[in-house]
């Protein structure tokens, strides 16, 4: 029998920890590994694609350079067609060289040039620009790389969930402050999203797309569903240019087809998808975002037409510009949103309470789910899914028969559920969480088997809400209970007034064993 050796039992978690570790002690800085590590899981993971369609092409054509060389070959089967100094073989035979930083950023350069859908996608001159970083240590990163193969790991979806973990480990290693942590978005949040908007065929658009997760959980919610992947099409922006072409090595990697725009740009700087209506939106705008600190005057907002109708937010806080930006986007039929606030959102007061007013009443909110805290890596606050929808008429949708929802919305309070911990503090849902929330919502919908719960939902009339002053606080309307009052008070202090006897009856116990211990050994006892 053949010896199984200790790297052939290494876990796939180990070895991403390693890949974790292995620039720990530099001084380029969290963004910088993040950056060094996610370029080469991209390469490896085209390498491999690479390796099985030329492995395809042998078969079918043989030995031919012609055939195995022709670029169109693997372009047609969404691969990148990888020049022989670029492939991920060559760069773990060179992993040792004294110019592997030179090899590598060679490699990203010819990749991207080789495969006009990469364009400005791929770090360029990194790795040689990397003076912290000594040549032992990136041998070691790439060592530790070429490990995550599928040979050994038998995984449906490998490219997935590697990507999912250094994004999700170099999000919570950002810390907080200053908006860090933003490129990434909890996963169980997006797929709770994905569960509630259901994107099985059209557009779907994040403003603020950030790695692309949520891009990813729209493919993966039709994949889940048995659809068919090619009926969605993804379309968002990023105003961060490293988080710009990490969103696109994201989607590339996984084939999924996307327009981001020609460049990072923030979205009230410039929309570059001005004139695109959109069937859904997920998006997770930074919080609280000052547009005046990023040089947008109130004068320009002022005359956008994407407030049409709406009060013009205020440059002080952006948080409603997302909502009536993304509500512009919307396809005026059907077209819906779920995106994430502050909670501070829903109680805003001035031109914002303004603003939710005319929402309210021009029935565009559908739903308010507060979720618990500590689920996101930059703010411990607890965060509001708004879900904003264009048809709140009876129809049919998706199998279901809708109900006419028209004048109502339906809040959600999550806030207790936050007992599935990770990384020692971070809430997660469980996936049985996810579907719990997604039969409220459905039920609610469809008017079969809802029905309001104390201290988790309640089903709201526009008249109720009016009375509130417009408020989208969860708390204003669901019923909560005063657990206090479930105290028996008299039984519970009967039961505390004897415990205190047996104390002091054993106090006394241990009392007198102590004097007559004393008094053995000749000593007195005042």
């Amino acid at each position: 029998m053949a010896k199984t050796t200790k790297a052939q039992e290494q876990s796939l978690e180990s070895i991403m920890w390693n890949c974790r570790n292995a620039l720990r002690g530099t001084v380029g800085g969290n963004e910088t590994n993040r950056d060094v590590v996610m370029g080469l899981v991209f390469l490896k993971f085209a390498g491999d694609k690479f390796e099985k369609r030329r492995a395809e092409i042998q078969e079918e054509y043989g030995d031919v350079p012609a055939f195995l060389e022709k670029a169109s070959f693997y372009l047609s089967k969404n691969v990148f067609y990888l020049s022989e100094t670029s492939r991920w073989s060559y760069i773990v035979k060179n992993a040792s060289a004294n110019d592997i930083a030179v090899i590598i950023d060679t490699a990203m350069k010819d990749i991207e040039d080789g495969n006009p859908t990469l364009k400005g996608a791929l770090p360029q001159n990194r790795y040689t620009t990397l003076s912290a970083i000594r040549p032992e240590q990136l041998k070691s990163l790439i060592d530790e790389v070429n490990k995550i193969d599928e040979k050994r790991f038998h995984e449906k979806d490998l490219i997935g969930r590697v990507y999912e973990y250094f994004l999700q480990v170099f999000a919570i290693d950002s810390g907080t402050g200053n908006e860090k942590g933003e490129f990434y978005t909890p996963a169980s949040i997006v797929q709770l999203i994905a569960e509630i908007i259901e994107p099985y065929s059209g557009v779907v658009y994040d403003p603020c797309c950030g790695s692309a997760g949520m891009f990813v959980s729209s493919i993966k919610f039709v994949e889940r569903h048995n659809g068919d992947r090619l009926k969605v099409s993804v379309v968002g922006q990023e105003r961060t240019p490293e988080t710009w072409r990490l969103a696109k090595m994201n989607l590339a990697i996984r084939g999924i087809s996307h327009n981001l725009g020609d460049r990072p740009e923030s979205t009230f700087a410039e929309d570059l998808h001005r004139d695109k209506k959109v069937d859904f939106i997920m998006a997770n705008p930074p919080f609280n975002l000052k547009l005046n600190a990023q040089g947008v005057t109130q004068d320009k907002l002022n005359g956008d037409p994407r407030w049409d109708g709406y009060p013009a937010p205020p440059v002080s806080n952006a948080n409603y510009a997302w909502i009536l930006h993304m509500l512009s986007k919307l396809d005026v039929t059907n077209g819906i949103a779920g995106f994430l606030l502050a909670n501070g959102a829903l109680n805003a007061g001035g031109v914002e309470g303004d603003i939710r007013k005319e929402l309210v009443e021009n029935d565009k909110v559908e739903a308010i789910i507060v979720l618990p805290r500590e689920m996101f890596y930059s703010t411990d606050i607890s965060v509001t899914l708004w879900i904003i929808n264009n048809n709140k008429k009876a129809r049919s949708l998706n199998g279901r028969q809708l109900r006419d929802r028209q004048g109502e919305v339906l809040f959600i309070d999550l806030r207790r559920w936050n007992e599935n911990i990770y990384e020692k503090k971070y809430v997660q849902f469980s996936d049985k969480q996810i579907a719990d929330v997604k039969k409220i919502y459905a039920d609610w919908q469809t008017g079969k088997g809802y029905t309001n719960i104390p201290e988790l939902c309640k089903s709201a009339t526009k008249a109720e809400i009016t009375a509130q002053k417009y408020s989208l606080a969860p708390s204003k309307y669901i019923e909560f209970i005063d657990h206090d009052l479930e105290i028996d008070y008299a039984s519970e202090m009967k039961r505390i007034q004897g415990e205190l006897r047996e104390v002091l009856k054993a106090e006394k116990q241990s009392q007198a064993m102590l004097e007559e211990a004393f008094r053995g050994i000749g000593y007195g006892i005042e």
